[in-house]
């Protein structure tokens, strides 16, 4: 089992862990700040050194078998050995547009009052899948809409509650095709006070002022029911 360190503090940026096995290119350690893949969420990325080994680039992370967490080295893991510390170095620019951009997602949600078929985390540009129907959805009132909930500054809190609360409000759940891990007895619940309030295991900022400015860029459809709705970073100032 992996210590999710990104659950205690999403901000820091580096860590010490130990390796705990090593399959080929992957490594997997006793605690990481690196966010494995899952969401939607793209495995974080950075660097991996220790006293006696330059700095090797940790190319992808993903979750694995019995809660451990896989780090795939660049150069691979055959000049590691189980039982080594390391020095964790977390590509912060990149992970935190991730989260500013996982965020921005769930005020988009907040604003379409369908469920989710799908949704991509992405550094650039992000996606959300609604099942719409014959709803008729603005690029331009969205852009809007987005950019006055994110200049509101809006706190976001993370809380764990006993998972019988979905059984008691199954709505919070919004995704249609995923359903939150259960069996575990707590559930990760992501409050954007006043706006949000659903399960999620991503990484998040802690106020919504942090994400920018943003524009929706285009509004798909993606079959009878389904409209997809793209959004990036206005970076254009």
């Amino acid at each position: 089992m992996t210590e999710r360190f990104f659950y205690q503090d999403p901000y820091a940026t580096a860590l010490s862990a130990t390796i705990t096995a090593i399959d080929g290119d992957w490594v997997a350690l006793d605690r990481t700040l690196f966010y494995p893949q899952g969401g939607g969420q793209p495995g974080d990325s950075g660097w991996m050194a220790s006293p006696d080994r330059a700095r090797v680039v940790v190319a992808d992370t993903r979750k694995g078998r019995d809660g451990a967490i896989w780090h795939r080295l660049e150069d691979g893991g055959s000049d590691w050995s189980a039982g080594g510390r390391v020095e964790l170095e977390l590509d912060w620019k990149r992970r935190y547009r991730h989260m500013r951009m996982h965020t921005c997602l769930h005020l988009l949600g907040s604003l379409i009052p369908c469920g989710v078929t799908g949704g991509a985390v992405g550094e650039q540009k992000s996606r959300l899948d609604f099942d719409a129907g014959d709803q008729r959805l603005d690029k331009e009132q969205l852009t809007v809409q987005l950019n006055e909930l994110i200049e509101a500054a809006h706190p976001v809190q993370v809380e764990w509650v006993d998972e019988s609360l979905l059984d008691a409000e199954p709505d919070l759940v919004r995704t249609m095709s995923v359903e939150p891990p259960r069996g575990v007895g707590v559930l990760r619940m992501i409050r954007i006070a006043g706006v949000d309030y659903q399960p999620c295991g991503g990484t998040h900022v802690a106020n919504t002022s942090e994400i920018g400015s943003v524009r929706v860029t285009k509004i798909e459809n993606k079959g009878k029911r389904n409209r997809r709705v793209q959004i990036a970073f206005d970076e254009t100032g």
